[in-house]
């Protein structure tokens, strides 16, 4: 169990790497593109804010696919040989998933048009109602479907991983023998999904119904509803219902009904912005609307977060600290600026519960002490940014300074149980495959270095797997009892670990990429 969910762990830092670099471009797309901050000259330069808008477009696409970045990523990890077929794969069990809900939605008559807002108000439905309904709904590469964010690309992904490892090497009667082995994978593929999809159709919307009432119990529950919108907000981040929470909260009566100039406002981020656009700034009024926004993330997403990933970096091994700087110096940047952090979150939230659970309890504390504080800091991103222009720049009266005086104390709180918890329970989070102490790598190749491992090994018959991450190669043999450890220790590794008869690591270091790919190289290896 814990080598899959080190595999699963793994696996996610593909898109968590692509998704830290294009936090950054956003974070600087968006400022350019800000009055606020740039002027009013700078953003009427339309070449060059075509420019900005562009990259800007760019980034976003790929949160905006997420989900299939995901179910791809999965797959290769989790495949044990034929990765590239187990991602072809992953991207028809990700498309075939969607068409499926679309397809059943649409029997049902549920469609986009069918689900707006507007449509489903003239129907005689509330605003509440209405908008409580199309937030369970989304489109997903122009596919209609149930609101799953990344919960869909996990699912699918490790869904097909499941039926590569198991058909990928099938063997079928001489008369359909084409279809056989690794042809057989997408097959089965677009047989097994639809049943998921199937599953997921009558299961997901009671999760999605539980939301809903949920916001009920925020609205009328004062400081404890505050804390619970932000605790939940953070816990459902995997699944992609944080969305229909936040739906609620910024559009419907759940996040507060207002009088603003004679009209009626519903919804917290309406109450902002409609306040903010009056010539004089109602304070009162906006605290009440805020108390949804951007505040409550300030102290985790500009101070927590960032200093729980300087505790991922100072906890990863030397050798490894150089390479998670690059990968979550660029994710602390993101959410520093702009709020973006699932580059961070993603990090960690899939090998450690516990830290899981901590990241999300303190963010319920951190809109619950914002909302005690009477914080008044609107939109809805929460970096330095929104400190900056919807609280520094509106003056004292917005009390921007308790959310920088608990942010503080957020980066100490977060640092520390991160850096604790990681060692002492040794979370795998970037960086943390130890080599043995007291031991320096120091490979020796002499041109033959991929074939003196395997006859370490017992030789190509005896291997069935072979598996890397940051520092370590990871086999799967027929008989680990027969590897020669001072054989392989010869070769420059520093320490060989035997799991079970069945599993075997050898401890190279950084340069156990290239080692494996020699290892692999060997022939009868190649597609192990």
């Amino acid at each position: 169990m814990k080598d899959f969910f080190q595999k699963l762990g793994k696996s996610l830092m593909m898109p968590i790497s692509i998704i830290a670099a294009a936090g950054i471009f956003l974070g600087l797309a968006s400022v350019l593109q800000n009055p606020d901050i740039v002027g009013e000259t700078f953003v009427s330069f339309e070449g060059v804010q075509n420019v900005i808008g562009f990259v800007r477009s760019l980034s976003g696409s790929l949160f905006g696919n997420l989900p299939i970045l995901f179910a791809v990523s999965i797959a290769i990890g989790m495949a044990r040989k034929e990765k590239p077929t187990a991602a072809f794969s992953a991207v028809i069990g990700f498309i075939i998933f969607h068409v499926t809900l679309e397809y059943i939605l649409g029997l049902n008559g549920v469609t986009a048009e069918t689900t707006s807002i507007d449509y489903l108000m003239a129907e005689g439905m509330s605003e509440l109602e209405a908008t409580q309904v199309n937030s369970q709904y989304e489109t997903v590469l122009g596919i209609f479907t149930l609101r799953m964010n990344v919960f869909a690309g996990i699912l699918a992904g490790g869904l097909v991983a499941i039926l590569h490892n198991k058909f990928y090497n099938v063997e079928l009667p001489v008369a359909i023998s084409f279809f056989g082995g690794k042809r057989f994978v997408p097959i089965i593929t677009t047989v097994a999904v639809p049943v998921l999809s199937l599953a997921m159709y009558y299961i997901w919307p009671f999760v999605g119904g539980a939301i809903e009432s949920l916001g009920n119990v925020i609205a009328d529950s004062g400081l404890f509803g505050t804390f619970l919108f932000g605790f939940l907000e953070r816990l459902l981040i995997p699944t992609g219902l944080h969305h229909i929470l936040n739906q609620l909260v910024r559009f419907t009566p759940i996040g507060g009904i207002a009088m603003i100039d004679g009209d009626q406002v519903v919804g917290a981020l309406n109450i902002f912005n409609t306040a903010l656009a009056q010539d004089v700034l109602d304070f009162d009024l906006m605290s009440t609307a805020t108390r949804f926004l951007a505040q409550g993330k300030v102290p985790f997403m500009v101070f927590g977060l960032p200093a729980a990933g300087f505790a991922m970096i100072n906890t990863a091994r030397l050798g490894e600290k150089k390479r998670v700087k690059g990968l979550l110096f660029a994710a602390i940047l993101a959410a520093f600026t702009t709020g973006i952090t699932e580059p961070i979150e993603f990090a960690f939230i899939f090998v450690s519960p516990l830290l899981f659970v901590f990241h999300a309890f303190m963010a319920g504390l951190s809109f619950m002490l914002m909302d005690l504080f009477n914080v008044v800091i609107g939109n809805v991103q929460g970096g330095v940014i929104d400190l900056t222009v919807f609280g520094v720049l509106q003056g004292t009266a917005t009390n921007w300074f308790f959310a920088v005086i608990v942010g503080i104390g957020y980066a100490f709180a977060y640092y520390y149980f991160f850096k604790f918890i990681i060692t002492k329970k040794n979370i795998q989070t970037p960086g943390r495959e130890k080599l043995d102490e007291g031991q320096d790598v120091e490979v020796k190749d002499d041109g033959h270095l991929g074939e003196t491992i395997v006859e370490a090994l017992g030789g190509v018959n005896n291997i069935e797997e072979i598996e890397n991450c940051f520092t370590r190669l990871r086999l799967v043999v027929k008989d680990a009892n027969v590897a020669d450890e001072q054989k392989l220790k010869n070769t420059g590794a520093a320490g060989v670990v035997k799991i079970d008869d069945k599993h075997i690591q050898v401890i190279y270091g950084p340069q156990v990429e290239g080692i494996a790919q020699k290892v692999k190289g060997v022939p009868g290896n190649e597609e192990k």
